[in-house]
């Protein structure tokens, strides 16, 4: 390295017989880190992620894990699909056989109450959604590659 600077200086200070211009060697990692491009374009609060990984990395990361979840929730989707439809159906046999009597006023009015209940819960609940959905969107900001990647993923993994 001492060599370098002195054969950077021998550069800087050229001779009278020496037409060539001298240039400055720059150190692009501490630009990078005095200057990021990401707090430019996404805002000066983008997150620890992007300092600590490449861009590859973190979209090949987000893609991976957002696959492996659209492959699970495509798996568990189909899971759950089969179990209510057939917990439908075996429940409409049950009651065209007579095994199964159903209270039709009965569900009415629960499924009033039921309406009422959550009508009051949510206008309860809706602070703690706002709240969820704004760290939801500082979380994508900060890590808007991963974020990106993983929304890749995921919608690959739903069609494979």
């Amino acid at each position: 390295m001492a060599e370098q600077q002195q054969h950077g200086r021998a550069a800087a200070s050229p001779g009278p017989d020496d037409e060539h211009e001298a240039f400055e060697m720059l150190d692009l990692t501490a630009c990078a880190r005095t200057q990021q491009w990401w707090s430019t374009v996404f805002g000066s609060s983008s997150g620890p992620i992007a300092e600590k990984y490449s861009v590859a990395t973190q979209i090949m990361m987000g893609g991976a894990t957002g696959w492996c979840a659209g492959y699970l929730f495509q798996r568990v989707g189909k899971v759950a699909a089969t179990a209510v439809g057939g917990g439908f159906l075996l429940l409409q046999i049950a009651n065209h056989s007579g095994y199964v009597q159903v209270d039709w006023k009965k569900v009415e009015t629960d499924v009033n109450k039921a309406k009422r209940r959550l009508k009051k819960k949510a206008n309860k609940a809706a602070p703690e959604i706002n709240t969820f959905i704004e760290e939801a969107t500082e979380f994508v900001k900060k890590n808007i590659l991963v974020s990106s990647g993983f929304v890749g993923g995921f919608l690959l993994g739903l069609v494979s």
